[in-house]
């Protein structure tokens, strides 16, 4: 979490210049202190951060240190704003909602200054809302299940229960489904029934090798 602070500030100090830790504190939702404290850490690693004593002081970058994602044009910097800002309901599968939001935050302070309005200049402007059910636990835990390549049994302790190794989650026109990487069989969650999430992986082999099956158990 302090590396991803520590980051965020410089980004802050690079895009907006020179900054009180006030500034840096409540765009952060943290303490000053919290920040002084990142800012000799920052300054003991050898980056070029300067701080400024008394009335009119602050914290600053030196020596025209600078990173830049360049290149984008007027719409495409909107274009990124919109992806930015769109809460799809695969990162709230995942459980990376908060993740997402200092990743964006992060991204669009990176920008140049011109990208960067154009770019939050769409955010807020647009909703995007997904009628899918992403509370429903199975979800999350076929997420995490593909995430981590761990087999699968669905229709748990049924005479009907099959052994998956699940390669992709899928959200197709509102419906959740996982792709089989032993059969290639698309299965829609409506027929998952009760999970039974194994913690034996799984080794993915491309969809391209014909004649060989597309998950082989580990030993």
């Amino acid at each position: 979490m302090r590396a991803a602070r520590l980051l965020q500030i410089l980004l802050l100090l690079q895009n907006r210049g020179r900054q009180s830790s006030v500034q840096l504190a409540e765009e952060l939702e943290v303490a000053p202190r919290t920040i002084l404290r990142d800012i000799d850490a920052t300054t003991e690693a050898g980056l070029p951060i300067i701080s400024h004593q008394g009335h009119g002081g602050g914290i600053e970058l030196g020596f025209d240190y600078r990173t830049r994602l360049t290149g984008l044009a007027r719409d495409e910097a909107a274009a990124l704003g919109l992806i930015l800002s769109a809460d799809t309901p695969m990162i709230s599968a995942l459980g990376l909602e908060q993740a997402a939001k200092r990743a964006r935050a992060k991204l669009i302070e990176s920008l140049p200054d011109k990208t960067r309005m154009q770019a939050q200049s769409v955010i807020g402007q647009f909703t995007l809302n997904w009628e899918t059910d992403v509370d429903d636990p199975r979800v999350r835990a076929m997420s995490m299940a593909v995430r981590a390549g761990v087999i699968v049994r669905i229709r748990f302790a049924t005479p009907d229960e099959q052994v998956i190794h699940p390669v992709e989650l899928v959200l197709d026109d509102r419906y959740w489904a996982v792709r089989d990487g032993l059969s290639e069989d698309t299965i829609q969650m409506s027929d998952w029934g009760r999970l039974n999430i194994s913690g034996k992986r799984f080794e993915s082999v491309p969809r391209e090798e014909k004649g060989r099956p597309t998950g082989r158990p580990f030993p």
